[in-house]
Parts: C-alpha cells; sequence; structure tokens
C-alpha cells in the first residue's frame, strides 16, 4: 500500500502555491502551512501564546493563528502514519527558520526534505518565449529564493515533489545544532549570513530602510520592495513587510522619520520620508 504523503511548508504562500500545483497534477496530498514566522520573535519558548504576547508588545500586531493553535497539533495528531515531506530553500530566513523549528519538535521522527537552495528550475515555454533564432527546445533555468516565488505552472512543470529524500541522521544531527544555538541566543530576530541562519537584532534592518528614504514622500510599499529584493541577486529572502513595519514605526517614534496616510489596516499604504530636522 503507498503511504500518504503529507506536505509541511513555512510561508502561507509557499503553500497556496504547491497545492496548486498538486492538484494541477492531480494530487490531493495534504499540504499544512505552519505560517509562524519563526525568523523572529521569541523562540525560547516557541508556544503559540508566548509568540503571540511578543508580536502583540513589539510589533503592534495580534496574530490569533498563532494564539489559538496548540502545540503541534497539526502534525503527528492529524497525520499518524503519513510520509510527512518537509519544503523549503535556505535562502529564505522564514522558511529556514519555520523548517528548523519545525524538526526540533519531531525528535528523531523520520522525515523527508524538498531543499530548493541548490535546485536549478526548468521554467516551461510559456514563462521564457524563445529569442529569435534561439532553439526552440532550449531551457531556461533559474535558482528559486523561495517556493513562496514559484509559480504552481514551474512547481507542477518540474514536478518538484519528486526531489523528496529522506532526511540522514547526520544532517539532522547538524540542522538541530544550528536551532539549539539560536535558541540558546533567543533573539528577536534570524537572519541569513553567508549559508548560516544565525541571530540578529531589532535594528539589523534600520539602515537598510533608512537608506531607502529621502527627503520626498514616497510609498512606503516601495520602500519594503527595495529593501525585500536587496539581496535577490545573492538568492536570499531576508524579512517580510509584518517586521519591517514595525522597524518602520520604531523609526518614526525615533524621530528619524514622518509618515502620512497609513491606514489602521496596513502601514504600507502611506508615505514616508526623512523627518524635516534630518533635511537640514
Amino acid at each position: 500500500m503507498t503511504q500518504t504523503i503529507v506536505h509541511f511548508v513555512f510561508t502561507g504562500s509557499g503553500a497556496g502555491c504547491l497545492v496548486r500545483a498538486l492538484r494541477k497534477a492531480g494530487r490531493d496530498d495534504p499540504v499544512v502551512s505552519t505560517c509562524h514566522d519563526m525568523n523572529f520573535g521569541p523562540i525560547d519558548p516557541s508556544d503559540p501564546s508566548a509568540r503571540a504576547k511578543w508580536l502583540e508588545n513589539e510589533l503592534g500586531r495580534i496574530d490569533r493563528k498563532d494564539a489559538a493553535r496548540s502545540a503541534r497539533d497539526w502534525d503527528d495528531a492529524r497525520f499518524p502514519g503519513h510520509r510527512k515531506v518537509a519544503w523549503l530553500t535556505r535562502g529564505s530566513a522564514m522558511e529556514y527558520a519555520g523548517f528548523l523549528d519545525w524538526l526540533w519538535h519531531r525528535g528523531d521522527t523520520p522525515c523527508d526534505l524538498v531543499d530548493l537552495t541548490e535546485v536549478k528550475i526548468s521554467l516551461p515555454p510559456e514563462f521564457n518565449p524563445p529569442r529569435p533564432g534561439a532553439s526552440p527546445k532550449s531551457a531556461a533555468f533559474r535558482h528559486p529564493t523561495s517556493l513562496a516565488l514559484l509559480h504552481h505552472d514551474i512547481i507542477a512543470h518540474n514536478k518538484l515533489w519528486d526531489l523528496a529524500e529522506p532526511l540522514p541522521m547526520t544532517e539532522r544531527l547538524r540542522y538541530r545544532e544550528v536551532w539549539g544555538q539560536l535558541l540558546s541566543e533567543n533573539a528577536p530576530l534570524r537572519v541569513i549570513e553567508g549559508d548560516k541562519l544565525v541571530s540578529a537584532s531589532m535594528s539589523f534592518f534600520d539602515s537598510l530602510l533608512m537608506s531607502y528614504v529621502t527627503d520626498k514622500w514616497q510609498k512606503i510599499a516601495m520602500v519594503f520592495s527595495w529593501v525585500t529584493i536587496f539581496d535577490w541577486d545573492d538568492r536570499l529572502w531576508q524579512a517580510n513587510d509584518t517586521f519591517l513595519a514595525a522597524r518602520l514605526r520604531a523609526l518614526v517614534e525615533s524621530g528619524r522619520l514622518e509618515i502620512r496616510g497609513e491606514t489602521a489596516r496596513d502601514i504600507v499604504f502611506g508615505e514616508v520620508r526623512l523627518a524635516r530636522a534630518r533635511q537640514r
């Protein structure tokens, strides 16, 4: 009897892309998104209630999904006997941290891994129309920064689920050592440095945020976009808008920036500029 597969993905967008790809391929494998954003916030302890309090106090965000979700009910209790496959790229701080936390709580329970970090992704012809004079059979390739940035047609075209391999004990122990070190440091932020996930301070992105702000009003969403793609040439995705919004507000409160037009729903709809005192 073929064992039922359940996939674990560490961003909500990535889970959505994988679900659509699987369904397009006629597969009904369950896909579970942890949605914890373990690259920021407390990880020792990492229980949802502690993280929800930190998110509210430090970032001004109430994450009811984190608060309501008990320890690991979405794992073994829901999927006993399933073959469990985790997906990540080690260039995405969100995916890497989420995976390490997930693996830490699994102990020695076997699991498979789809690590896309060094995978060369083939683009279907519709995503890469051939240039004049080029062979119609020539393929374009790229390395993914995150599963969340892969269109579902690209995932299905490459049948990326076929890359799942059992995680060897040597690698499991190495990953546990990395997360154990991060747990002992329990920093407010984790980022990719070289090929490692390391602890960082809350102000890690402040200078980068400031570098994209001028004395002219500009959309906050545009500033966040520039910060987000800053490391994409190195295939790194370090932070999402939730954390950047909290740091932008901190810079405003410190008198370094000014904002206008933000809404109660989302700061990204507003505009930002250097504080007038800094423009003189």
